[in-house]
Order: C-alpha cells, then structure tokens, then sequence
C-alpha cells in the first residue's frame, strides 16, 4: 500500500501473527535489513483467531521485533485483539494522517525510530533512575550515529547564550519556591546555564524540608522550546555527555519532589519544555500551550527524561505516537490524554528579571 508517498504492506492480524512464527521475522521487519516497519489492520471483532498460545507468541514476539510497530484500529475492540493491541508501539485509528508522517520520519531516521521504541519497551519495566540511565545511553550512542550527524552537519551555528541574568530565577515566598526558566529571549531553550540553574534550584529544594510547594514556570512567550539547538554537537564525546547528565540530571530532582511540585507552562512546550514538566503531580497549562517532541527527527530521542516521564502519564503508545510523528498537539489533546491536569484561563506570563 501506499500512505503519503511511502510504500508499506498492511498485514491482517492473522498474517502478521503468522509472519511473527517466522525465524526469519526479525530480518523481514528489521530498520536495517528489511521493511522497517510492521503495520497491521486490527480487525474489530475476533473472528477466526489462532488459540491463545499463539496469541501470547505474537506479543512477545512484537515486543523484540527490531523496528516500529503500527496497529490501526477500527473502534472498539474484542478483549482477545485489545490485549494484542496493547503490544504494538503505536495504536493509530484506521484513517489517520499521521501514519503517513510516522512511516517517512522512519523511512529518514530507521536508527532514532528503532531505538525510541526499544527505549519505550524497555523503560516499561524499570523505575525512575533507571530508566534514565537508560535513556542517557541510548541519547548518547544516537550522538555518536550518522542521523544526527548528518542533521547536526546540515545546521548553521547560531550565537551561544551570552546573557549575564540568572538562567532561572530562584524566588522564595513562605513554604513556596518559585523556580522560572529566564531566559524569553530564546524562549527558554534548555541550555547548559539553563540546565545547570534549574538543578540547583531544585537541589536547594530538596535540602530544605521547609519548602512545601515547588512552582515550575518560564518567562517570556514559551514555556521552553527545547533544547538550544546552539549547543547541540558541542558535548567532548557521548561517554562524557552521558556521565554528565548521570549527575546533572533535573528530570531526577523534578521526580524526587513530584508530590509537591507543580508546573505552570504555556506557548511553546517542545523537547524538554513537555518532559520535565510530565515529572510533577500537577501540570497546569496556559490555552495557548502546545507540545512536541521533535527529537527523532534530528537522529536522537527524548534526552530530558520523556521516555520515563511521558509514559507514566499518557502511556508507552502515545508517547511513540508523539515521538515517531514530531507533531504538535495542543493543551485540550494534551488534557484529554493526561499531559496536562487543567488549562488554566487568563495566564499572567511571568516576566524576566
């Protein structure tokens, strides 16, 4: 078939299952050595499905395939296909656009795809700190790949961070600390400065047991749009980087204070602008929010903690719908899915300073 301009085989249930018996299923579908790409038409009702055993087979067998899986579904689903449903990477309604665009960014980026999706599978199982070492070995082994090198190669440099005020502005009002992304020139792109205030902004937090509410906010138009893209290729080597973020990582400090953080985002909410957020009890977003994670799409995946994050509060699927497609959506789809807890009307923007 042919969705968008990209050639793929739509396999029924049963095929796919029979083709999953297959020892030669891994090459058949691999990123690098075959299709690329599993995509299966899930059929509505039961019907003439092979027994159990072979059902349970094809979702162990989903799970180790070496390249995305699609399902699309037609609506509601018997419990026999909803459970193998619930092993593909990604859930799809039957006509939607956005398997075309999921299909070309894993025809350009096979390597990112296959490993945002192994990552999601396998951060399933694991807690907090684990799964971000995880993530960081994945990120890093991406830096070093020819994805991202060909994207890094094809940017022009733009000028580093040269502002002289606080990256992140530390303001204590009683039990409350304050803690606001201040760099609205660049729309608080996460660099290292910005990086490095916010860890010790949420240090001094965690070391004062008299700070009851932690408040996550950005100044200026967006919440953050991601990383700053002036930094990207600048890290000494990927082992570095990866030991560099074992330490300086704000996703862990945001999920040792969840349950007495909240973020307030609004504009832009792209890359980590959307993960570190998802680590807090409570998100509240401004209408204008909206939310992307574009990370595959430059060889790489999710490097702030998303693959960990996300998942716990919008799922596996959706979080390698948003990752694989690199499309926004906005605060009422992010509320309906659990991104965010409350869209918040007449947002006050913080200011710099």
């Amino acid at each position: 078939m042919t969705r968008g301009g990209e050639e793929f085989r739509l396999l029924s249930l049963p095929e796919a299952i029979d083709r999953l018996r297959s020892p030669y299923a891994q090459e058949e579908f691999a990123s690098l050595t075959g299709d690329g790409v599993l995509v299966v038409d899930l059929p509505a009702g039961e019907g003439a499905l092979p027994p159990a055993r072979e059902i349970d087979a094809a979702c162990r067998g989903l799970a180790q395939l070496a390249c995305p899986t699609v399902g699309l579904v037609p609506g509601e689903l018997s419990p026999t296909v909803a459970e193998v449903a619930g092993a593909f990477d990604v859930i799809l309604p039957g006509g939607a656009s956005e398997l075309a665009v999921i299909l070309s960014r894993v025809r350009a980026q096979p390597r990112a795809s296959l490993a945002l999706v192994q990552l999601l599978r396998h951060n399933a199982f694991l807690d907090v700190h684990e799964g971000l070492i995880a993530e960081s070995l994945v990120y890093s082994t991406l830096q070093a790949g020819p994805e991202f090198t060909g994207w890094l190669a094809g940017r022009t440099r733009g000028k580093r961070d040269a502002s002289t005020a606080p990256a992140v502005r530390v303001e204590r009002k009683g039990s409350t600390l304050r803690l606001t992304l201040n760099r609205p020139e660049r729309h608080n792109a996460f660099g290292l400065a910005l990086r490095d205030g916010l860890v010790e902004g949420l240090q001094l937090a965690l070391s004062d047991d008299s700070v009851k509410e932690v408040v996550l906010a950005g100044a200026g138009p967006s919440f953050s749009s991601g990383g700053d893209l002036d930094e990207f290729g600048t890290f000494p080597d990927p082992a570095t980087a990866h030991a560099v973020r074992s330490i300086r990582n704000p996703g862990r400090l945001l999920a040792q204070l969840a349950q007495r953080g909240r973020a307030e985002v609004h504009g832009a909410c792209i890359g980590a602008g959307a993960e570190l957020p998802a680590f807090l009890a409570r998100v509240t977003a401004a209408p204008d929010a909206y939310f992307q994670l574009p990370e595959v799409g430059m060889g790489l995946v999710p490097g702030a903690g998303g693959s960990v994050s996300l998942p716990r509060r919008i799922g596996r699927q959706r979080t390698a719908r948003l990752a694989l497609g690199g499309e926004r959506i906005d605060a009422e789809t992010a509320l309906a899915w659990g991104l965010v807890d409350e869209i918040r009307e007449g947002d006050p923007r913080p200011v710099s300073g």
